[in-house]
């Protein structure tokens, strides 16, 4: 961790001055959990986000891009969970821009003010007088408390809610970064300014234009939210999107030894939660981080990583406690990464178990117990150049093929 910033205990968005949230049960979850969210500013908030590259984006993504795109300040973020609002047509955006409508006229505040985001079942209509439940209740239980309800409402398969903030020093002054995610399965991110649903709102009393937050989280999540795998899947749902309020009075410049800071601090709050979501992906005992080293160019590295990442043989060989490198190599080979197999090394928590393309001789039972850890690393080197990709992934388990049969029924 940083000298210069430092995690709050229970932090989530509204540890932020100037933000509030609630999270309520608005009743779109059979279940009776949770299920609609509002997150809101007490002044206009400079905005960035970056969302999914699925060519079947969801309305709520299409009006985001298109609210951002025209530099809009920003007040509130409705999130609802259980309908997707995606594949939904011309309906659908009408939806999303009714939803902004609405909450923007309880609130006081300009709908052009106001972001959506969904998440839950694709293809099924959004039933507008839940929406209108849910901000009837959700306006009057915005609260300076209420980021940890929030971040309880986004949830679908999640087990646990999932919320972050630090505390970081700027020329001398503090500043505040909070945030909020969601998503436990069809976590493959491949966002862009741009893999259930991954959400994550942001949240800083920093004053930073649109340009530079834009450019500093296209470029964390790069390093954070594209660095994760559950199932290999991504959604159609995928969004970030970061507020700066300017609360602090703390301005952050282009260039500046304050904006490196900041970025430092915003990617510690990004890859904090990117880790937790996979560590509660649907089913999964194991989380597992692929490092892919000395490779010719960032380019082979990453397609190695991601190729082991998503290997449906070696995530159920992680769940069983099964050390199978032969299933490692295997992903490597067929993953278009240019290579030298008669050079690579496998290592598993720093155990040898490939040496230059073959068996490195090591007693498989010392390999088991590194697979037996919750977490462990899988380093695989090709001495091949200097560029290096990692990649935080989980195991797949009973449960997940479970939970996903059943998601519908």
């Amino acid at each position: 961790m940083s000298d210069l910033f430092e995690f709050i205990e229970n932090g989530s968005p509204t540890s932020v001055p100037g933000f509030k949230a609630s999270g309520v049960v608005a009743g779109f979850k059979r279940s009776g959990a949770p299920d609609f969210a509002l997150l809101y500013s007490d002044t206009p908030a400079d905005a960035a986000g970056v969302f999914t590259t699925c060519r079947f984006a969801a309305a709520p993504v299409r009006y985001c891009r298109e609210l951002l795109s025209r530099g809009a300040k920003l007040r509130a973020v409705v999130i609802n969970s259980g309908i997707a609002n995606a594949c939904t047509g011309k309906p659908g955006l009408e939806a999303a821009r009714k939803t902004a409508a609405l909450a923007a006229a309880k609130l006081g505040v300009g709908p052009d003010q106001v972001a959506v985001a969904s998440t839950g079942r694709i293809g099924t209509q959004m039933n507008m007088d839940i929406i209108a439940r849910g901000l009837e209740l959700a306006v009057p239980a915005l609260s300076s408390d209420g980021g940890n309800d929030a971040s309880r409402a986004i949830m679908t398969t999640d087990t646990v809610p999932k919320a972050a903030a630090v505390k970081v020093k700027i020329g001398g002054a503090a500043v505040t970064i909070g945030a909020m995610t969601k998503g436990a399965g069809m976590i493959n991110p491949g966002l862009a300014g741009l893999h259930a649903t991954m959400l994550c709102f942001i949240t800083t009393d920093a004053s930073v234009d649109c340009a530079l937050l834009a450019e500093m989280l296209e470029e964390n999540a790069q390093n954070s939210f594209n660095r994760i795998t559950v199932d290999g899947d991504m959604s159609t749902n995928d969004t970030v999107l970061l507020l700066a309020n300017g609360a602090s009075g703390v301005v952050i410049r282009k260039g500046s030894a304050e904006a490196e800071v900041f970025k430092e601090a915003l990617l510690a709050v990004m890859k904090n939660l990117a880790r937790r979501m996979v560590k509660d992906g649907e089913g999964s005992t194991k989380l597992v981080t692929i490092e892919v080293v000395n490779a010719r160019s960032t380019a082979d590295a990453k397609l190695a990583a991601e190729s082991v990442a998503n290997s449906l043989l070696c995530k159920t060989a992680w769940f069983g406690n099964d050390p199978n490198w032969g299933r490692i190599a295997a992903a490597l080979g067929y993953s278009g990464a240019v290579f030298d197999p008669d050079k690579c090394d496998i290592s598993i928590d720093g155990l040898p178990v490939m040496t230059q393309g073959g068996d490195a001789g090591t007693p498989e039972s010392a390999a088991v117990e590194k697979v037996k850890k919750s977490e462990f690393t899988i380093r695989c080197d090709f001495h091949d150049g200097n560029f290096d990709y990692w990649v935080w992934s989980s195991d797949v388990s009973y449960d997940y093929v479970k939970i996903n049969a059943d998601y519908h029924t």
